[in-house]
Formats: C-alpha cells, structure tokens, sequence
C-alpha cells in the first residue's frame, strides 16, 4: 500500500527511538523485532527479562537488535520513580509508592518518554485503553497550549474498488464522546497535523454534518460551525468546510453543486466527526463494508506520541503503529 510504504519510508529516514511495555506479548514481540531489523526504529522493550527471552525463544525471535530492560534492575528506575513522585506527589504519590509504580512497565515506558530517553510509547494489546491514555496523560503529559487528548484513525484506501485511493484521517472515534465546539476545534487542528506528518499533504478539513453550508438548522450543526469558525481564526492557513455531508466533503461534482465557495472542494482527507457515535460508526462503515484498513486509534494531543493497540491487534497492526509513531515522533521535532 502506497500510504503505508510512505509512512515506512520516512520512518526510516529518520529513527526514532520507540518505546514497548507489552514485549512479553508474541505480537507484540514478533512486530518489535521485525521494526527493528526493518529499521523503522531504535526499539526498546520494556518488562519482565526473563518472560520477554522465554517468549523470543519459544518463537525463535533474535533480540541482538532490539534494547531490553527490566524495570526491576534498571538503572533508570531512581530517577524515573523521582520524576514520578514530583509529578503526583500533589495526589498522594508518596516516595515509596513511586518507587513500586515504576516497577510496572507502561509506567516506566511512559516516564521514558517524558525524560527524553524514548521518543514515543506503543501500548494496548495487553492493556486496557482507558489504562494506556490515562498512563500517556499523567506522564508523558498534555501538548503545550492543549486542552484536549482526542484520537483519530488512518484510513488507508487502496483496493481496486476503492473511487479514490490514498489515505484519509478519521477523527475522533475513540476517545471524545460528545466534544464541545472548542474541542471539536482543537481535534480538527490536531488531526490536520497528522493528516500533513503522515499523508505528506496539505489538509483539507470536512467538518462533516447532516447539514451542508446551512441546508438545516439545528444546535448540533451550530456546533459544527462554530468549531470550523474557530479553526479559522487560529490557523487561517487551513482549508476548512464548515458543515457538510459527507457526499460533498469527498465527491468533487457534489461540493461543486452544494458548496462553489469551497477551498476543500469535495477533495477532504480530514474528516471530523461531531461526536464519538457518528465517529465510531463511520470508521467501521468504511471498514467493514468499504473495505478501508483501518490504523488505530491513535492519539493526538500529547506533548509527544503515546499510542494505543487494539488488544485484538495483529503483528502488522503492531508493526505500522511503531511506524506511524516514529513518523509523529519526526513531525513533532521538526515543529520544534
């Protein structure tokens, strides 16, 4: 797949240093250890030494190119768990306490992140979401000037029956349930960036409804609007639809007829959803009947990447988010 050879190519044009807690898991393993030799990345897995070696032998996994480290005997632990203590002592982390915490690997994988010794995390084939985004959250910490982590999906379209080919992001579908118009704004603005890091373009934002430019009047539109008023006003550089279905925000001869004044053009590859119910169903619609791959979710809105795993995730799922991580990893270094 085109999208997904770019986004391997310029991983390793680059290599990042991604960091793995669930490396006694075979997927996980078996991915870390492809990325590695692949070169995509320096990896570095996190946990149990001697479950991790015991899972490489029974699969016959070399690990002479990847870092492993046991929380348990690392020389890291001190100052993570320092970190650690200062970061939620206010919430009754005590010394002792951060000491032990450390000891978990999503925690130390996390902390490595956050001290600079990592560049991003992968987790979540073992984990819960909801355990990976709160850990990402407290650790590795919010984007300056963010107030919101959201989560979006690589859509990858490249099958012979697919109209248009090429990848789109599909955002929130993870995370966000029911965004105010300020948060739908702040993810239509991280989705674009991820939409530039990882399609290599320009994005162009549909802020899709079940209104175009008017055509109902209702308050869940007036959200929809005031969310791509406000994108405009803080990144005017940006090509933004207000609300519009679907059909005009991807089929250029519907936006010609229902928006002449688009800058999007019925060409969007960002596709904001108004809340998590539309989100979530519009992925799996365009996965399981359209027959789109499906790449997530990810996260956005972190000081630097920490993504999730599906925990029915395959290898290759495993292996193209260390990728796009590496590739968000890049991104965020050359913003500065």
């Amino acid at each position: 797949m085109q999208v997904l050879d770019n986004i391997l190519k310029n991983a390793r044009r680059m290599r990042k240093r991604i960091v793995l807690s669930e490396g006694d898991d075979e997927r996980v393993l078996e991915a870390a250890v492809r990325a590695a030799k692949d070169g995509l990345a320096d990896i570095i897995l996190v946990g149990d030494r001697g479950k991790i070696e015991a899972t490489a032998a029974g699969k016959g996994l070399p690990l002479e190119d990847v870092a492993l480290i046991d929380p348990a005997e690392s020389p890291l632990a001190p100052a993570l768990a320092e970190e650690l203590h200062r970061l939620r002592e206010k919430k009754g982390m005590t010394r002792e306490l951060a000491e032990q915490e450390v000891l978990k690997p999503l925690v130390f994988a996390d902390l490595m992140v956050r001290l600079g010794q990592a560049d991003g995390s992968v987790a979540g084939a073992v984990h819960t979401t909801a355990d990976v985004v709160r850990s990402a959250i407290q650790l590795v910490g919010v984007k300056p000037g963010t107030r919101l982590v959201s989560s979006f999906f690589l859509m990858v379209m490249e099958e012979p029956h697919h109209r248009r080919k090429g990848g789109m992001i599909f955002s929130d579908c993870g995370l966000v349930i029911d965004p105010s118009a300020e948060e739908l704004a702040e993810i239509a603005m991280a989705a674009a960036d991820n939409a530039r890091a990882l399609l290599d373009q320009e994005p162009k934002i549909a802020m899709l409804s079940f209104s175009t430019s008017g055509s109902a009047k209702h308050a869940a539109v007036d959200k929809v609007v005031t969310a791509a008023r406000k994108v405009r006003a803080e990144r005017p550089e940006l090509a933004i639809d207000e609300d519009v279905q679907l059909d005009a925000a991807i089929v250029s001869e519907i936006a010609r007829l229902k928006l002449p004044d688009s800058r999007v053009k019925g060409e969007a590859n960002v596709l904001i959803f108004p809340d998590l119910e539309a989100g979530n169903i519009g992925y799996k619609l365009a996965e399981r009947i359209g027959g789109a791959t499906a790449i997530g979710p990810l996260l956005q809105g972190l000081a630097k990447p920490a993504n999730d795993l599906s925990r029915g995730c395959s290898v290759d799922d495993v292996y193209h988010v260390i990728a796009v991580t590496a590739v968000q990893a890049q991104a965020l270094e050359q913003r500065g």
